[in-house]
């Protein structure tokens, strides 16, 4: 079950959508935040934007490709994405969760725990991914057995010190507080 949040009357405010633990994919009382058409005001490539902005504010790049077209989610990181181009649509929440379209200059921050998947992509489809300083990633998907061990893992996650985007001023700053 999937609640859209989004009561922010800031301009650039990311869009909050809030997912609930399904019994198989444990989700997380922390929103989702979604920066829809997010672009930078210099001329390199999409990626290199991206990871300038993500790198600058504590999240170093690790990864440019797509996403992994099974549910999944991570129980030691939270993660960054940012579409540098094409198109996709991606499940979030598990599979009663919501579907979401992305397109080039959109970023979703994703909180650990949050189950995601790809389920259709343009085929220049290309994100580039992030994770906060000192976290590193696992990738669980729901299987029996999982739990509660990644539930333990997600609640030791620490806040970022400071959002992907709009770094130490706002956005999860806030919102995941």
């Amino acid at each position: 079950m999937s609640k859209n949040t989004n009561d922010q009357k800031t301009p650039g405010a990311p869009r909050c959508y809030r997912f609930e633990d399904d019994g198989i994919f444990p989700n997380s009382k922390l929103p989702l935040l979604v920066y829809p058409k997010f672009v930078a005001t210099d001329n390199l490539s999409p990626a290199d934007r991206f990871e300038r902005r993500f790198g600058a504010n504590g999240w170093p790049p690790a990864w440019r490709g797509g996403i992994y077209p099974f549910h999944h989610y991570h129980s030691t990181a939270h993660e960054v994405l940012g579409v540098c181009r094409g198109r996709a649509t991606i499940k979030l929440g598990g599979p009663d969760g919501i579907m979401l379209d992305v397109s080039a200059g959109d970023v979703a921050v994703i909180p650990a725990g949050v189950a995601h998947k790809r389920e259709t992509a343009s085929a220049d489809f290309l994100v580039l991914g992030a994770y906060p300083k000192g976290q590193q990633w696992d990738l669980y998907n729901g299987r029996p057995g999982e739990r509660p061990g990644t539930d333990q893992n997600i609640r030791r996650v620490p806040l970022p010190s400071a959002d992907p985007v709009v770094g130490a001023a706002g956005g999860l700053m806030y919102l995941w507080a």
